[in-house]
């Protein structure tokens, strides 16, 4: 209750539900941002401790949309924050199907950010591993220097334009940004969770990766 997220996202919730009309993750997914947060209002331990090794927190998009239309101008988003990382502290996390796909983006996500700058990055983004992105984009990967100049960008050169290269001296202050806010500490966390998980279901990094990738239960949805 102490953590900043809680205090400035919580203000005596009413219970009217208008968070999960608006939510747009509560239109697909098994999700109801409203109860989440009665949860938490009530502090029961044992509730709290099922929704850290749940699937349910990592629905929320993040969109904030629930602050908007709020009556006491609750944020059900960040409540959903503090949820995520205390379930990482724990490693209750590793107990659902959408906790453990936090290794992912550990792992691809935040590797763009640190080593390149950016969330996605072209070079790392691989058709293998997203054939929603279509026939389209696995030609763009044998031809991408061609196509990024066509486009007018400027990948991984000096100087302004779309995926330029991002100085050193910047991507040595997003690290230390990332050490004094304890992410780093949170993504060694993950990763040395996934790593375990992956090591007790007999499969390599690759293999491990390849089905976060790909599995998806059904019961996630509302349809």
């Amino acid at each position: 209750m102490q953590d900043y997220r809680i205090r400035d996202g919580l203000n005596a919730c009413i219970n009217c539900g208008t968070c999960t009309a608006i939510c747009p993750a509560a239109e697909f997914y098994r999700y109801d941002p409203r109860r989440i947060v009665d949860i938490v209002q009530h502090q029961d331990d044992e509730q709290i401790e099922e929704l850290l090794k749940s699937d349910t927190i990592w629905y929320c998009g993040e969109c904030l949309s629930c602050v908007t239309r709020c009556p006491r101008k609750n944020k059900a988003g960040l409540i959903i924050m503090a949820l995520r990382s205390l379930s990482i502290q724990t490693g209750l996390f590793m107990e659902s199907e959408k906790g453990r796909q936090m290794y992912l983006l550990c792992k691809d996500l935040n590797s763009n950010v640190l080593n390149y700058g950016y969330c996605v990055y072209p070079r790392t983004f691989k058709y293998q591993e997203h054939p929603e992105a279509g026939l389209v984009w696995e030609w763009v990967e044998k031809n991408m220097d061609d196509v990024y100049d066509r486009l007018g960008a400027n990948l991984d050169k000096d100087g302004p334009g779309a995926v330029r290269k991002i100085p050193q001296k910047d991507l040595d202050e997003l690290k230390k940004i990332y050490d004094i806010t304890g992410a780093t500490e949170m993504l060694e966390n993950v990763r040395k969770a996934g790593e375990k998980k992956a090591a007790e279901l007999g499969l390599t990094e690759e293999e491990y990766c390849q089905k976060l990738y790909t599995e998806c239960s059904p019961k996630h949805f509302n349809h």
